[in-house]
């Protein structure tokens, strides 16, 4: 069971949340009707596992909300739970420090699958969230940045990460880079343990904050 706030400002819709997140065995500590609700309501003493937020709110919106709250409280995981399903919605969430990232009008099952993967694993990449990164970046341009400078990266992990950053497949890549799918493998572990992610969307979501690929 975790501990869940619900921030949304409309109060039928988070009441109909409230009576589902209940029903699937977690516990509401509280709800919000938006970001400064929310930080005047967070009790120190009492905080939350995960916080389901909307993006589009009054006085503080998602985006800032979830910055404030990875600024001030990281381990607190953020669950965005929007309409918005665009790309650039989701990039910026996700930049903001959002743990996971679902439609409105998603299955009660992929709810339940969200919060327990935020809970256990620390993140939930739908395949919503995955299919639009990716495809963002396939429109792939180098920023011309120094990027072996950023984690010690050599030319061969590089050039992986930015394929990494498109729709090939890793036995793609492979042919690209003129070598086996083993070596693959290798080059994507060693980023994994180098830049401290643990998914595909991981390596993207480094290789932009950190100017690697644009969007």
């Amino acid at each position: 069971m975790a501990t869940i706030v619900l921030t949304d400002d409309h109060v039928l819709l988070r009441n109909g949340l409230a009576a589902l997140v209940k029903s699937l065995g977690h516990n509401v500590l509280f709800e919000a009707d938006n970001g400064k609700d929310l930080i005047n309501k967070l009790d120190k003493k009492n905080l939350p596992e995960v916080i389901l937020m909307d993006i589009n709110m009054p006085e503080m919106d998602g985006y800032d909300t979830a910055q404030w709250l990875k600024e001030n409280h990281p381990d607190i995981k953020v669950l965005a739970l929007s309409m918005y399903d665009n790309e650039n919605s989701i990039i910026r969430m996700l930049k903001s420090g959002a743990k996971g990232y679902i439609l409105k009008d998603c299955e009660p099952s992929e709810l339940k699958a969200a919060i327990d993967a935020v809970v256990s694993k620390g993140y939930y990449y739908s395949d919503l969230v995955s299919g639009k990164l990716i495809h963002a970046i396939n429109k792939i341009e180098d920023s011309g940045s120094d990027v072996n400078t950023l984690a010690n990266l050599n030319d061969r992990e590089t050039d992986f990460l930015k394929y990494a950053c498109t729709e090939l497949t890793y036995k793609e890549i492979a042919d690209k880079m003129f070598v086996s799918p083993r070596t693959i493998d290798g080059y994507r572990d060693a980023l994994f343990e180098k830049l401290h992610v643990k998914t595909r969307v991981g390596l993207v979501m480094y290789a932009i904050k950190n100017g690697i690929v644009s969007v």
